[in-house]
């Protein structure tokens, strides 16, 4: 039986990239019309291999850039100024897009609103713990200080 390499994801055989072994016809008439597979050369065997290696470490560098920013985003403080009360309410609140403003403003790291999880928006004066998920896996919790604007 040849092998073939799989250029997509294929629900009876495997995940995209594996090397499965098939039938000749299977292979020539329904996996290589539908750019579904490749035929499992020595030339093409290396360049899945040297595919595989590069998006491995694509991720790893995409990991480490994650842990640097949330590094850094655990060092930083924010300050947040809206207008406020006497007692301390604010006449808004400070919300998820407030939040990834003003990360993009201090440490110009763009963030996505969804990943700042707050349980509600900030409605009152005060210094609160945020946590922020910069990637799968990797969060930073960032001290933010709602102050009263003058």
């Amino acid at each position: 039986m040849p092998q073939a390499i799989l250029l997509d994801d294929v629900e009876s055989l495997g995940e995209r990239g594996a090397v499965v072994d098939v039938s000749k016809g299977y292979l020539r008439n329904y996996l290589i019309p539908r750019k579904l597979a490749l035929p499992a050369t020595a030339g093409a065997l290396n360049a899945a291999r040297q595919r595989v290696e590069a998006a491995q470490r694509s991720e790893r560098q995409a990991i480490e850039q994650a842990s640097e920013n949330a590094a850094m985003l655990s060092r930083t403080v924010l300050t947040i100024s809206q207008q406020a009360g006497d007692d301390g309410r604010l006449f808004g609140s400070v919300t998820n897009q407030d939040i990834v403003d003003a990360v993009l403003e201090a440490r110009g790291l763009k963030l996505d609103k969804r990943h700042v999880h707050l349980e509600e928006p900030i409605k009152s004066v005060g210094t609160y713990m945020v946590v922020v998920e910069i990637s799968d896996g990797v969060t930073a919790t960032i001290k933010t200080i709602v102050s009263a604007a003058k």
